[in-house]
């Protein structure tokens, strides 16, 4: 080691600050010739058509202009780098001093293709020049934004994502009121009585799989299905309001095992099922004279069936209460069907609240609907 290097002594701290300080002001320099150079370059180094004016092959991109007599560098002329104070003590190899600190900025290009033979000469200044145009300073770095701030962006973008998440989600939509579902529950229990259905035509649209709808419309617009209801006016009672009297004549048919209770919901359900299939597809009932009488329903129409299902023929035999000859299964023909049901259960009922009932039906499964909305919203009792 100590032929190749030599001890630091007390006179070489004092050429180290020097060396420090003159390396500073180049580094300034150099920043300020830098920018300014670049500068230039962009005005200059494009021609009328926008195309770069390319230099020939050998020659800087960047030429040096004289210095000003002025102190201080002209931006177009690279700043001559400053003589370092001579040291004794430098390391050696090879026959040449190696100055570490220097090596960093200007001599990478040099090392990379090895060490310089003994009497070689080191780079010129404007070779050096060249290089920091074409790397640019090492210690200067670019303006990046603070790690703290991009979490935070990243961070608030989350939450507002969440938020939207959590609007759609949880948003409250249109519904039935809570005691629709109740009234669903209880008619699926009435309808398992199979004598719900008319006689003899055994028509059973109050209890039909894409029809049973119209009993929790009835109560709903009737009582507001509530099962102890009393209307003080008619006395008709219980969830669907009937006089207990003609609910009693009907629950005969029905083969009840138990004593027929109008504020029970079951009992009411199943009368008003009965009911309403007889009222659309008719009965034959006993006279007092003991022989059957035949009650045309609203299918016995040939008029209404013509509304219901588009053709006026019906199918009538002996015995029998008349039907339509083609099914009503259209979603128009059973709103005019309910519609016309609705005004025959209710006595005194308007056209009004007969089409209010005819779209409260058409749109069980769609509670969203503005009309469906309206009408909830003028209904006294509805809960």
């Amino acid at each position: 080691m100590r032929e190749d290097f030599e001890n630091f002594n007390d006179d070489e701290e004092e050429w180290l600050s020097e060396l420090e300080i003159s390396d500073t002001d180049l580094e300034n320099e150099l920043s300020d010739w830098h920018a300014a150079q670049a500068q230039d370059l962009a005005e200059t180094s494009y021609g009328q058509d926008g195309a770069p004016n390319r230099g020939r092959p050998g020659m800087l991109r960047a030429q040096p202009r004289p210095a000003p007599s002025r102190h201080t560098p002209s931006p177009h002329t690279p700043p001559r780098p400053r003589q370092a104070p001579s040291r004794p003590g430098l390391a050696r190899q090879s026959g040449h001093f190696v100055d570490e600190e220097y090596d960093e900025d200007f001599t990478t290009p040099i090392r990379a293709g090895g060490w310089p033979e003994p009497g070689h000469r080191g780079p010129s200044a404007e070779d050096r020049t060249q290089a920091i145009i074409d790397r640019g300073r090492r210690s200067v770095s670019r303006v990046r934004r603070p790690r703290s701030r991009k979490i935070m962006f990243g961070v608030a973008a989350a939450l507002a994502v969440i938020t939207v998440a959590s609007v759609l989600i949880f948003r409250s939509s249109p519904s039935w009121p809570a005691s629709v579902a109740t009234v669903q529950s209880q008619i699926t229990t009435a309808c398992q009585n199979p004598n719900v259905a008319s006689e003899p035509g055994q028509v059973n649209f109050a209890c039909g799989k894409e029809t049973s709808q119209i009993l929790w419309v009835f109560a709903l617009m009737t009582s507001g299905n509530d099962p102890s209801f009393t209307d003080s006016k008619t006395g008709r009672q219980g969830l669907e309001p009937i006089s207990p009297t003609q609910g009693g004549e009907i629950a005969w048919s029905l083969n009840l095992h138990h004593p027929y209770n109008p504020a029970d919901p079951v009992d009411s359900l199943e009368v008003a099922a009965r009911a309403l299939n007889n009222i659309i597809g008719g009965a034959t009932l006993t006279g007092s004279n003991g022989k059957p009488t035949v009650q045309q329903g609203l299918e016995g129409n040939p008029a209404n069936c013509a509304k219901y299902t588009g053709s006026s023929a019906v199918v009538a035999h002996a015995g029998f209460p008349s039907l339509c000859a083609q099914p009503v299964n259209t979603a128009t023909g059973q709103a005019a069907l309910v519609a016309d049901a609705y005004k025959q259960w209710v006595v005194g009922a308007t056209d009004a609240q007969a089409y209010d009932v005819s779209v409260l039906f058409a749109n069980a499964g769609n509670p969203g609907n503005a009309q469906v909305q309206s009408i909830l919203k003028s209904l006294p009792h509805a809960s």
